[in-house]
């Protein structure tokens, strides 16, 4: 699933970018690398293969975020004897992401019909840890309409901008981008179907790994025919019947010429958003689906076919080793996760999968009339599935940064797998060993692209020939062995060196696309699950629908082929203005999407078609009248004048609307018909320059309802005092009730609706032919029934409220997916006048304790940022968000006043126990221009101290590092506690009295990890300061540490203690002196030179609770807001 839309194309460039000088130009980029990539085109057959052109390019920018433009171009690169260039937009491209293109440099002059095509990724480099750095990789087909293609959401702002990520640093940003060219003519005019004889899946644009999925699903034969043999019936709905769904997406992919939609079946499952998706993994996906397909089979003739095809079992054993007790249980699974880190190959994972656990120590089990006892524990298969699902792990949660990464590990699957190698290792002793469990692989499915998104597509190979072929949504292509499978083990590829005479280092790169999932079937079943399946197997109504469908979308594009020959006229009437007005339209006079529209040919001549008109609505030819519509300036649209006789006699594609300069492909009318007093209708009256045809709406303030009562003829010279009898009657009133009368003159931008004197003639009012006028009791100041309450008295009023009205959904901000109720209200509500209506609907008498928050509308979720105290005028401020309106608002109810709370600054402090082994969080909030020593102080009364005197202080730790202590005297107001911890303590007395050679050291506790064939240092649990003597001994400083962590003996004796520079560990003896190793006083960041106390992290994974996206403690957390 690759998410992209093009960066809008900015009419004003010039004007509105700040183009950086020359000289600044050059110091802000770097001598690209060009490099050629060895991956052969994916191209279509009669191509000859090339190695397609490709290169990196790095774009180094300096005071990142001091720059003061909204979009910035990167120096031109070539690619492919084209020119590139990286396009961001710095703050996000309207939304709160990096935004991030590729751009065809040279668009503007090329000339006309160009088109290129190219596989690129982009890149934020970590400039800490490379392996965090965000990439992702797409594709697309340059042209003029689409020159710039890539990721309006690249990456979140609040972790590009945070110092401590490692993305800016030294205000400096990396940008990578690789590009790859390739020559594919006929990209838009391949035929998969003729090429490949299958066809693809359209990509939705949210659907992700479930194409991929599907078509390997499809690609089993014996899964296709037991899904076609469901039985369903001609009165199910698609998107609402599972079975139904997949059948048609089948049916589909089997008879279909080109790529087919899977929108019915996203549905039917209930998967239709984004979201669904980003919430769960192909794993799920595969499972939800089997699972509903397994309930639905039930008690047809293809039960049990899931459980057939997909399930095998293992047993979970666990055995004493010292007395004869052993403790089995059989499980099922549909699918195995198998490890990748650490992992050579798939056998590597069976090997880890069945690897034998020893229970002793602290850990022994307890058998049942045994006690506790030394005992093995282990998985072993008692069978396995015919179709064999192999999860891959490549994405894997990291602990340290509380975030999910990729894998991209070298891992290897082999075309046959062998699950009885030596002698079975991996079966059970009850297994039924008559079964040989030799597999062959049917499909890898694959992930290109990082952890934050990236493209999915699969390699198949159908009959399980040797000819493979890659399935990525619409397009199918043939494919050798060697893409399938080598070139989708992941790890690192090394580039050909362009200058084999100097002495650089190779250029290595991560390939980022490999397997996730693998398909392996049974040699021993290959046959039965390989089996035919044709139209015989499709149930009758699902061919006749089917078939149905199929000639509609033919209809459909024959009728787009011929829509030329075609004019729609949409003929309005008296009905439709009294359907519509007051009840889905309030201003103007009619929807024309929700009127009866005709598809004439445009040479029929209108007189013709008023025969067909004649024939729908049952009004004679001779008594019609039709008038043509027209847009005003002032954006009103409203009948202009009737046809004339001369008109009517031209074809219908010869007429146009008024104000249309062009003819247009559509032509709408307002049908005018009089009626007899017998209801029948007559001929039209003559109509006179004089004549002006003015439609009536009446409004009636009780009931707030506003509605179409006619239209009539009135002469120029008239006066509307001549017309209020027949208006009466219109309404139904007294012949002498006094009535008030308003023209209805535009609504957009805002409504203008005013009196009109009765005495003027209607020229002189400036009505003409088209005008509505709104008419009512005239409004009397005093009303009889007190329990009528009137919002609206006058047509005035009553319009604006309706041309303002909002529904606003109010969520509360702890739950930010529910509504938690709606509350109409005028988007010209000032700002109290909202937190007044929520106050009210929440029953709370001070509104001020209000805090709102608006809506993001593309990430659907609560801006971080909320609204300050009358920070914006109206609630239409509050609703907008960038060029889109939203209708939700989020609240929350504070315990203290709004505009007191804004001049507080709120922080989460963990508090430590000298003694106890507890951390306590308080919420501390003060004047903003308190220091840091005005916290402590606060924080004094709320704490337990070991000593009425105790010292306080207060630590930033992140990461498990202590990166500052901060000096009392500094101000808060800038104090961040969103992504680092502040952790408050004791200064221990041995601190305060530090001799001359004595020094105060960072201790840490790590672990070694080894990945990708590199050492990463891992920090964990609670990082502290310890005082070191001039010539102490490691064996010194180590009782004190221990007896400092309480650690026991036989625990403490596994440890082992290095001094760690820049993240390199050198081990230290007992004898070795430790002062010695902190010589150097020059290193930035005192953090980077610490003690490391390495020992296995046993500490419990919890989120800690000041922030719910670090896991750190091994203490027990109370928190106390």
């Amino acid at each position: 699933m690759t998410v992209m839309t093009p960066a809008p194309i900015d009419q004003q460039e010039d004007e509105e970018m700040l183009v950086p000088h020359s000289d600044l130009a050059e110091n802000n980029h770097q001598p690209m690398e060009v490099v050629a990539q060895p991956e052969a085109a994916n191209t279509v057959e009669s191509q000859p293969v090339e190695d397609p052109p490709s290169s990196r390019f790095t774009w180094r920018i300096d005071n990142f975020s001091r720059l003061n433009t909204k979009k910035l171009y990167s120096e031109i690169f070539v690619v492919g004897g084209y020119k590139w260039r990286v396009l961001i937009f710095p703050k996000g491209n309207n939304v709160d992401y990096l935004s991030m293109y590729l751009d065809v440099a040279d668009s503007a002059s090329l000339p006309y019909g160009w088109s290129r095509y190219a596989q690129f990724s982009l890149a934020v480099i970590n400039q800490i840890h490379n392996k965090y750095s965000v990439r992702k990789d797409t594709q697309h087909q340059f042209n003029a309409r689409e020159s710039d293609w890539g990721f309006t959401s690249f990456m979140p702002l609040g972790e590009l901008y945070d110092p401590s990520r490692g993305y800016l640093v030294n205000d400096t940003l990396v940008i990578e981008a690789e590009v790859l060219v390739r020559r594919i003519v006929d990209y838009w005019t391949y035929d998969s179907k003729k090429e490949t004889g299958y066809v693809g899946l359209k990509n939705q644009g949210a659907t992700c790994y479930m194409n991929s999925l599907l078509q390997t699903l499809y690609h089993i034969p014996y899964f296709r025919k037991a899904v076609y043999h469901m039985p369903t019936t001609e009165n199910d709905m698609p998107s609402g019947s599972i079975p139904l769904a997949l059948q048609s997406l089948f049916y589909k992919l089997q008879y279909s010429d080109t790529s087919v939609a899977t929108k019915e079946l996203t549905k039917s499952f209930g998967w239709d958003t984004y979201d669904s998706f980003m919430q769960h993994d192909v794993q799920e996906l595969n499972r939800v689906l089997c699972e509903k397909l397994e309930d639905k089979m039930k008690g047809t003739v293809v039960e049990g076919t899931i459980q057939k095809l997909f399930e095998g079992h293992h047993m979970n054993y666990i055995e004493c080793i010292n007395v004869d007790y052993k403790s089995t249980r059989k499980e099922s699974f549909y699918d195995l996760q198998l490890d990748v880190k650490g992992c050579r190959d798939v056998y590597a994972s069976f090997d880890k999968y069945v690897e034998v656990e020893r229970l002793e120590g602290d850990n022994k089990y307890h058998a049942e009339q045994f006690g506790l006892q030394d005992a093995k524990k282990g998985v072993l298969f008692i069978d396995f599935p015919p179709v064999l699902q192999l999860q891959l792990k490549r994405f894997e949660y990291d602990f340290m940064r509380d975030t999910m990464v990729k894998i991209n590990d070298r891992y290897e699957f082999p075309l046959q797998l062998d699950l009885d190698r030596e002698d079975g290792k991996y079966l059970s002793p009850d297994a039924d060993r008559s079964v040989r469990n030799l597999y062959t692989l049917h499909s890898v499915l694959v992930h290109s692209g990082g952890v934050h998104g990236g493209h999915y597509y699969a390699f198949i190979r159908p009959t399980l020939s040797d000819q493979w072929y890659k399935f990525d949504d619409e397009r199918v292509t043939k494919e050798d062995t060697k893409r399938a499978l080598e070139e989708q083990y992941g790890g690192e590829e090394e580039l050909p060196q362009t200058n084999p005479g100097f002495n650089n280092t190779p250029f290595k790169f991560t390939k980022y696309s490999n397997a996730y999932m693998l398909v392996y079937i049974r040699e021993s079943d290959k046959d039965k699950i390989i089996c035919n399946v044709d139209e015989k197997d499709i149930a009758e109504h699902l061919r006749e629908r089917l078939k149905k469908e199929q000639e509609e979308k033919e209809h459909k594009k024959k009728e787009k082929a011929e829509a030329h020959l075609y004019t729609i006229i949409k003929v309005a009437r008296d009905e439709d203005l009294q359907d519509q007005i007051g009840k889905e339209i309030y201003f103007d006079l009619v929807d024309h999407d929700k009127v009866r529209s005709f598809r004439v040919q445009k040479q029929l001549s209108f007189n013709l078609f008023k025969e067909e008109v004649a024939k729908e609505f049952g009004i004679p030819v001779q008594f019609q009248r039709f008038w043509l519509w027209a847009k005003r300036q002032n954006h009103t649209y409203r009948p202009n004048r009737p046809l004339t006789h001369l008109e009517e006699t031209q074809s219908v594609g010869q007429l146009r609307e008024v104000s249309n300069k062009v003819h247009n492909a559509e032509l709408k009318l307002f049908l005018e018909v009089e009626l007899g007093l017998d209801l029948r209708p007559i001929a039209p009256p003559d109509k006179t320059k004089d004549d002006i045809l003015l439609f009536f709406k009446l409004y009636d303030p009780e009931k707030e309802e506003l509605r179409y009562v006619g239209r009539l003829f009135v002469k120029s010279t008239g006066k509307p005092s001549e017309i209020l009898k027949r208006l009466n009657e219109l309404a139904g009133y007294d012949p002498e009730e006094e009535i008030a009368l308003y023209e209805e003159i535009k609504f957009e931008p805002n409504v203008m609706c005013e009196p009109i004197d009765k005495k003027l003639t209607f020229r002189a009012s400036q009505l003409e032919d088209g005008d509505i006028i709104c008419f009512q009791k005239a409004p009397s100041m005093e009303i009889d029934d007190p329990m009528i309450q009137i919002r609206y008295p006058d047509v005035p009023s009553y319009l604006e409220y309706v041309h303002n009205r909002q529904v606003v959904h109010f969520r509360s901000l702890e739950k930010p997916k529910e509504d938690d109720f709606c509350l109409e209200m005028s988007r010209l509500y000032t700002y109290d006048d909202v937190v007044e209506r929520v106050a009210q609907q929440l029953g709370l008498d001070d509104p001020s304790k209000i805090r709102l928050t608006p809506h993001n509308c593309y990430s659907q979720q609560p801006k971080p940022q909320p609204i300050k105290y009358r920070g914006v005028e109206h609630l239409s401020d509050m609703l907008i968000h960038y060029n889109q309106t939203s209708d939700i608002l989020y609240y929350e109810v504070l315990d203290i006043p709004l505009p007191e709370l804004q001049g507080l600054k709120t922080l989460k402090v963990a508090f430590h126990h000298a003694t106890k082994d507890e951390v306590v969080i308080h919420t501390i909030r003060l004047p903003k221009q308190s220091t840091v020593g005005d916290v402590l102080d606060d924080l004094k009364t709320k704490v337990e101290l070991s000593h009425p005197n105790a010292e306080l202080r207060l630590l930033e730790v992140f990461y498990h590092k202590i990166y500052k202590v901060f000096p009392p005297n500094e101000k808060i107001e800038n104090i961040n506690d969103q992504y680092w911890t502040l952790r408050a303590e004791e200064i221990p007395e041995e601190e305060k009295n530090l001799g001359p050679h004595d020094r105060l050291i960072h201790v840490y506790h790590f672990t070694k990890d080894t990945a990708q064939n590199q050492m990463q240092i891992q920090n964990f649990g609670e990082p502290f300061f310890l005082v070191i003597r001039e010539g102490e001994t490691l064996a010194d400083i180590k009782v004190r540490i221990q007896k400092k962590l309480q650690v026991p003996d036989e625990e403490f004796a596994k440890w082992k203690i290095a001094f760690l520079s820049l993240g390199r560990p050198e081990y230290l003896q007992d004898s070795d002196i430790v002062s010695s190793r902190f010589q150097r006083r020059d290193v930035y960041g005192a953090w980077e030179q610490y003690l490391g106390l390495e020992h296995t992290d046993n500490a419990p994974k919890r989120a800690y609770a000041v922030n719910q996206n670090r896991h750190t403690f091994e203490k027990p957390v109370k928190i106390y807001n």
